[in-house]
């Protein structure tokens, strides 16, 4: 995800953050609560906001908590509808921050059309040209987690047809059109870093009658179950993946756009608190693909509340107690 250039900060900021760190890990002596026994941010107010999928609301109940604990006032607007209306809720002061995607900034915000493949140099280069046109701050580090298209197969098909990248699956399309079934979305059908690109950097060749555009949850099942298609759209990081026995294709190409999320705030937001770095990065290093998978299949396959997820999650790993 996007990353920000890192401003330099004075010494007393510093020390200030260096030990958030130790109190949000439970190295302090206040003891972590969501209530907040924190002193850190202690006067001040921020909203916090997020997108409207699973994903994206337990990283920001995340940040209430976070926030919280460290004595600030928040106030929750997550579950905000679209992409879109959040990032302009951050701009027009509507919200204080959210978790956002280094694809969606360099793509949708920067209006890039080529993806950097290296995800510190894609987060780099987001986070310098955001923040010199629009002001807006990348806390760094990101996660590792890489929320990005990719395809899945069920794994017992995955082995019978011997397919692990997705140039096996353009060697498929040829060898054994049958076989070269998709389910994918309307919108990923039409998009540069969607199907038609993804068809033409690998040589995938996909008929109209092998291709079937459904919504995003039916294109789970129908994978899983095999009979319309064999290679079903995803996102990385939904839980639905394991839940239904899937297993992702290697992108051996490095064709999808890296879509790891940081933090992202206004700079005058993060040089008044400049505490907040020393209180997201533990955090943020902690999420992979596979952990967010986890929490992501709590909430779409369990059915639990997103925000019992975040609370549940900070206190097992040691940032609220």
């Amino acid at each position: 995800m996007p990353s920000r250039t890192r401003t330099t900060l004075s010494l007393a900021a510093s020390l200030a953050a260096a030990s958030l760190v130790l109190t949000a890990c439970g190295g302090g002596d206040t003891p972590k609560a969501a209530s907040g026994a924190g002193t850190a941010l202690k006067g001040a107010s921020f909203i916090v906001g997020s997108k409207d999928f699973s994903e994206q609301i337990i990283l920001g109940r995340m940040t209430v908590e976070m926030l919280e604990a460290n004595g600030a006032h928040v106030t929750d607007k997550t579950n905000i509808k679209g992409s879109a209306s959040t990032r302009k809720a951050l701009e027009s002061g509507d919200i204080s921050m959210y978790w956002e995607y280094t694809g969606t900034g360099w793509i949708t915000y920067l209006h890039k059309t080529k993806p950097i493949a290296d995800q510190r140099q894609q987060f780099e280069k987001v986070a310098a040209q955001d923040l010199k046109k629009n002001n807006i701050a990348w806390i760094d580090p990101p996660t590792p987690l890489n929320n990005t298209y990719a395809f899945a197969i069920r794994k017992d098909k995955a082995e019978k047809l011997g397919v692990k990248t997705l140039s096996d699956l353009a060697k498929l399309s040829k060898n054994k059109r049958n076989e070269a079934t998709f389910c994918i979305e309307s919108e990923f059908s039409t998009r540069d870093d969607g199907f038609p690109g993804l068809m033409k950097a690998y040589g995938i060749k996909a008929p109209k009658q092998n291709v079937k555009m459904l919504d995003t949850g039916l294109i789970y099942t129908e994978t899983a179950k095999g009979s319309t298609c064999n290679f079903g759209e995803v996102f990385a990081t939904d839980g639905r993946i394991p839940a239904n026995k899937l297993v992702v294709l290697q992108d051996d190409k490095h064709f999808f756009p890296v879509y790891q999320p940081a933090l992202t705030l206004k700079q005058e937001t993060l040089e008044r608190y400049p505490a907040l770095e020393g209180i997201f990065a533990p955090l943020a290093k902690k999420l992979t693909t596979t952990e967010m998978q986890k929490l992501n299949a709590l909430a779409d396959v369990e059915g639990e509340d997103p925000k019992d997820i975040a609370h549940d999650w900070l206190v097992d790993n040691g940032f609220l107690k």
